[in-house]
């Protein structure tokens, strides 16, 4: 009975220890690594002021720096070193009155906005009357609802120079406030008069924008 009885703990012990062996044996699952956050899309954002109860309006889209730096990325800009002012769509500036912007007459209307942004010296701002090309024109896969929207021309800025209104030096000033997104703001109107200002990162550029009616 004793001996019968001891057979039966060998079996059991050796039972767990094998059962502990295959326990440790089992691939332990890989832990879940997360995925790399991917940059936010670029937000729109429409700013305006009112000149003696005219609108003027700027729709853009607002790139993210993420990390890099301004020049950096302004560094691989055609030859022409002309940029979309924006991201995406075309940026657009709207104007129910004449202005003046850096002291040139620009009619009232509706305009494409660009940047000359230059390796050295300061930035101008540049409109156009040519209203964009549809998306689909440069990327034939366009989601329906999107397919007709306009951009900016993204091959060459010397295909529409022609139909260049204006092209005002702006001031290089210190950023009221760092911005990874890029920023247009418009100062709010006093006696007919506001100020456009381009940030991003700690940079910013400005230029003075008025009603001309009231200007002359």
């Amino acid at each position: 009975m004793r001996v019968r009885l001891l057979s039966l703990v060998v079996v059991v012990s050796i039972g767990g220890v094998a059962s502990a062996q295959d326990s440790s044996q089992t691939p332990p699952k890989p832990a879940t690594s997360p995925r790399p956050a991917r940059p936010p899309a670029a937000a729109r954002e429409t700013v305006s002021a009112t000149l003696n109860g005219k609108m003027v309006a700027i729709d853009y889209g607002r790139p993210g720096l993420n990390g890099r730096k301004v020049d950096e990325l302004v560094a691989k800009l055609n030859p022409d070193r002309v940029w979309r002012a924006g991201a995406n769509e075309v940026t657009t500036l709207k104007t129910d009155t004449d202005l003046l912007i850096g002291g040139k007459k620009v009619p009232s209307g509706k305009y494409s906005v660009y940047v000359y942004a230059p390796a050295t010296g300061d930035w101008a701002l540049i409109l156009n009357t040519d209203p964009g090309v549809p998306l689909k024109t440069i990327f034939p896969a366009a989601p329906p609802e999107r397919a007709d929207h306009l951009w900016p021309i993204l091959d060459g800025y010397a295909k529409i120079a022609d139909k260049e209104v204006v092209r005002v030096p702006m001031k290089s000033v210190p950023a009221k406030e760092p911005m990874d997104r890029f920023l247009i703001s418009l100062e709010p109107a006093k006696n007919g008069a506001s100020a456009m200002t381009l940030t991003w990162g700690d940079r910013a550029w400005t230029v003075p924008v008025k009603d001309a009616g009231v200007a002359r």
